[in-house]
């Protein structure tokens, strides 16, 4: 309920699958309407990345909802994204609730218990509507996934217990969107057929006038109208990537060659986005079965969910005797967080967090050793890159302490601590702070570091990208017929 007891305009966005612009949708949309003067907070109420942002509560959420939240101008809110799963393994993920870590649960396991999570998801939601104008709701892959109804947190069971009304979003760039929306109005009940208002078509490449017909055909067979088809955005690229997999595997034809092995459990991978961003940077994603090139001028060992089973996955490709001989030629090493652990020379896991307890062989190019440890540190954080002097600003979002020679020669301070590591000669660092190369004085020193030059504002860069997307939206879909949606549910 709103701050006058009253129900607050809602509407949600469910889509045909996962990675149909449900999130960018959802972020453009809340600029939309923020810009008309009204108060748009984002929600989801359950979310699978590891890709995390860290809120003013200390609180994890899915970075989407970072990037919604920023459409909206307002600061992000482990309420925005009650429920967060972590994959750990093919087979489970830790569980996070409002922000925090609630335990660790097999798929099948989650599948049981995900019902006795939703009185957090209605809080959340509630709490969130005593301070909205508007709530933006994403959905998480597709309501036709009718075998996972039972308990369903994060479409139909939400909206229908909620009373939210919901836009449905269709992929054209895939094929099969015909069947794929008017399938969907078939395998869901009559209820949730109902509770769908309206329907969309995203990322369509060409003439739009060209879909005409089947618009027409969508609207006959499934009854809902259409509010428009969206032409690919192609500034989408400029914003954050919420999936690793939407991730290009090669930006930019710039003179620093930049390298980033994509172990299993790849997490917070926007740090890359900045450097991916800049002209004269080359970004190349390493993928399994591939060696890591011989002419890089730096490796980036990325965060993960997982460090000591990432190691292993990181030596299963032979990646580390590519690293070793990188180093060898001179070439420099950067750790973010989880890769940063893999430099030192051992990791522990007495508690068994990761799995077995036990303590495994790091790269050994720190000299610095990790303990994992079952408390987890979520903070933002502002601080200063030692040897430039540049202001950095990130967060930290780990398990484990590391200690040892090299940490005597810090990479950053933080919070009035010192944080990182580097090697006598230089060529080997690791810190935790994720999200550095978003401060633009830092990033600048570091490529000129390599005899490369920064031409980029990555915040500013962001912003134009979301004003062009809301640009992109408010002329190709009916936003007057989304906001009447949205406020139908008022009464």
């Amino acid at each position: 309920m709103g701050a006058s007891g009253k129900r607050q305009a809602a509407v949600m966005i469910q889509g045909t699958g996962s990675n149909v612009g449900k999130s960018v949708i959802v972020a453009g949309l809340a600029r939309v309407f923020a810009r008309r003067g009204l108060r748009v907070l984002p929600f989801k109420p359950q979310n699978m990345s590891n890709n995390a942002a860290v809120t003013a509560e200390g609180g994890e959420i899915g970075r989407a909802q970072a990037l919604q939240a920023f459409g909206a101008r307002v600061a992000p809110s482990i309420h925005m994204n009650p429920v967060l799963l972590k994959p750990e393994s093919d087979s489970g993920s830790q569980i996070i609730v409002q922000g925090k870590r609630f335990g660790t649960l097999k798929a099948r396991e989650f599948g049981k218990q995900k019902g006795t999570l939703f009185p957090y998801v209605q809080e959340s939601f509630e709490h969130l509507e005593r301070d909205a104008d508007l709530i933006l709701v994403e959905g998480a892959g597709s309501p036709a996934e009718i075998n996972l109804r039972a308990g369903d947190i994060a479409n139909m069971g939400f909206a229908e217990a909620l009373d939210v009304p919901v836009i449905f979003a269709g992929d054209i760039d895939r094929g099969g969107v015909i069947a794929s929306v008017v399938g969907t109005s078939v395998v869901i009940e009559p209820s949730e057929r109902r509770r769908i208002k309206a329907f969309f078509i995203n990322k369509f490449r060409g003439d739009p006038s060209l879909f005409d017909s089947g618009l027409t055909e969508i609207e006959n067979r499934s009854g809902w109208p259409s509010l428009g088809v969206v032409p690919w955005f192609q500034k989408a690229g400029d914003l954050p990537e919420e999936d690793a997999l939407g991730l290009d595997d090669k930006r930019g034809q710039g003179k620093l060659k930049v390298v980033v092995p994509v172990i299993s459990r790849i997490a917070n991978f926007d740090d890359l986005d900045p450097l991916r961003l800049e002209e004269d940077v080359t970004l190349r994603l390493i993928y399994p079965g591939e060696a890591l090139p011989g002419d890089a001028d730096l490796v980036l060992l990325p965060g993960t969910k997982s460090t000591m089973g990432d190691l292993a996955f990181l030596r299963a490709q032979g990646w580390h005797i590519d690293i070793a001989a990188h180093v060898r030629r001179g070439g420099r090493v950067l750790g973010i967080c989880g890769g940063y652990q893999m430099l030192g020379r051992t990791i522990s896991d007495p508690n068994g967090i990761e799995g077995p307890a036990g303590t495994i062989d790091g790269l050994g190019l720190l000299d610095v050793e990790t303990v994992l440890t079952a408390e987890k540190h979520v903070v933002a954080q502002t601080g200063t890159h030692l040897s430039s002097g540049e202001a950095v600003s990130g967060y930290e979002i780990h398990i484990g302490r590391t200690a040892g020679r090299d940490c005597a020669r810090p990479f950053l301070t933080l919070g009035g601590h010192e944080d990182g590591a580097q090697s006598a000669d230089g060529q080997v660092a690791g810190t935790y702070l994720h999200g550095l190369f978003g401060s633009d004085g830092f990033r600048a020193a570091f490529l000129k570091g390599f005899g490369a030059r920064s031409t980029l504002g990555y915040s500013a860069k962001v912003e134009l990208a979301m004003e062009a997307l809301a640009d992109h939206l408010e002329e190709h879909l009916d936003c007057d017929r989304i906001l009447e949606i949205a406020r139908s549910r008022v009464g």
